[in-house]
């Protein structure tokens, strides 16, 4: 009964002081709404990427170009390409458990009509990258063999530069230029959406490979080959992921005249091993966005304990004729700790439809805009948001609530 008595006073103080309880209640408010949009984007970024990976499929097996004795993403982005259309084949002939492979080099370009004029990003690849990444084309014909081979001026858009560039009129027949060469449009790729590493993949554009590595980016392997930046290897199940990876870099190895003492220049990941890697960049961008948000949750539980202090110091003749008529410490103690976590209750469940009003605002209005930036509001990220406001209203309270008890009846009644 005590403990509804001392529910019903602290509702009663709170009530008494609205505008006082509000400014006290807007840093928790602000704290969890930043803590919920900010976890909430990096986990819509993780469940998109994967989401992504997993529909160009689980059997993709990627070989990228790597680094000798660096480790780690650093390993590839700043590795100079040391493979060939020649080492596509070989993979491809050579080893049973493979039914394609796409070689690719990948780069920002600028792509434009008479119009309109975009940054796209460039695939360029092989017919097989239609069947590898499971993106087959809306309209027209994606590239052939036969332009790979005469290194033909023709590109494949993705959806989102097709709109971009010509609307609601057919692309297919007509002219762009990519980094001010002109090339004719031969079709248009079905929309996938989603996004890796923020490069959606409706943005893309697809030329024959030779036709990149002779008229737009020439590039050189160590060995004076035309390079090949890395290798979409499909294979005919999961289950032998590890053994055709160990195949590939046994067969890599001695085309690129490896031996044991040397280090390796490319790198292989599987699609879980690519997966867990993402995930791990994204969980710690999660981890990193909730701990800067999480500053404002400390700034408002030191308002919630500086408020508690003005209201003890108030107070102190209501504390004194409290105990004067019966009432003990610990009906003290409770009575204020329940109003310092009520205030933090209260904040945290206000902060809370906020951060999840934003986040929708966010995913709506990037998405409006082509950006695609998607916000996942979990359970998981609500409990904690609410636990944590909670626990710091509790913590914020304790002092405040202690030295409340702690006054002499005596002396509290004298207070002037």
């Amino acid at each position: 009964m005590k403990f509804v008595e001392s529910f019903i006073i602290a509702m009663r103080s709170l009530a008494a002081n609205k505008l006082r309880s509000s400014l006290t209640m807007l840093g928790v408010i602000i704290g969890v709404g930043s803590v919920i949009t900010l976890m909430s984007v990096g986990r819509g970024a993780e469940a998109s990427i994967t989401s992504t990976l997993e529909d160009i499929g689980t059997n993709v097996i990627y070989v990228a170009s790597k680094t000798p004795g660096v480790e780690g993403l650093a390993a590839m982005q700043t590795a100079a390409y040391s493979f060939t259309l020649d080492d596509a084949r070989a993979i491809a002939s050579e080893i049973p458990s493979v039914v394609g492979v796409a070689p690719v080099i990948e780069n920002y370009v600028e792509v434009a009509t008479v119009d309109e004029s975009i940054v796209g990003f460039v695939e360029a690849t092989t017919p097989d990258y239609e069947f590898v990444m499971n993106y087959p084309v809306a309209e027209g014909q994606f590239i052939t063999e036969r332009n790979v081979a005469s290194r033909d001026m023709v590109v494949v858009l993705g959806s989102k530069v097709a709109t971009d560039l010509f609307g609601e009129k057919n692309p297919v027949g007509q002219k762009v230029k990519v980094n001010g060469r002109q090339f004719d449009v031969i079709g248009v790729l079905e929309e996938k959406g989603g996004q890796i590493f923020g490069v959606s993949l409706d943005s893309i554009v697809v030329v024959p490979i030779t036709t990149y590595q002779a008229r737009l980016f020439p590039g050189r392997t160590v060995r004076g080959e035309d390079a090949v930046q890395q290798l979409a290897v499909k294979i005919e199940s999961t289950t032998v992921a590890d053994i055709t990876s160990a195949d590939i870099a046994d067969l890599l190895r001695h085309r690129h005249r490896i031996t044991k003492e040397d280090r390796e220049d490319f790198t292989i990941l599987t699609q879980e091993q690519m997966m867990g890697m993402i995930q791990q960049v994204t969980g710690l961008l999660t981890v990193l966005l909730g701990a800067i948000a999480s500053i404002s949750l400390l700034v408002g539980s030191i308002g919630i304990m500086n408020i508690m202090l003005v209201s003890v110091t108030e107070r102190t003749r209501e504390i004194g004729i409290r105990k004067a008529v019966g009432a003990k410490r610990r009906d003290i103690l409770l009575q204020f700790l329940l109003e310092a976590a009520m205030l933090s209750l209260a904040g945290g469940a206000v902060g809370i439809i906020g951060g999840w009003g934003v986040s929708w605002l966010i995913s709506t209005f990037s998405e409006a805009a082509g950006i695609t930036i998607s916000a996942l509001v979990s359970p998981d990220i609500v409990v904690l948001a609410i636990s944590v406001s909670v626990f710091i209203g509790l913590v914020s309270g304790i002092y405040p609530a202690m030295r409340a008890a702690r006054l002499n009846p005596i002396d509290a009644l004298h207070y002037e």
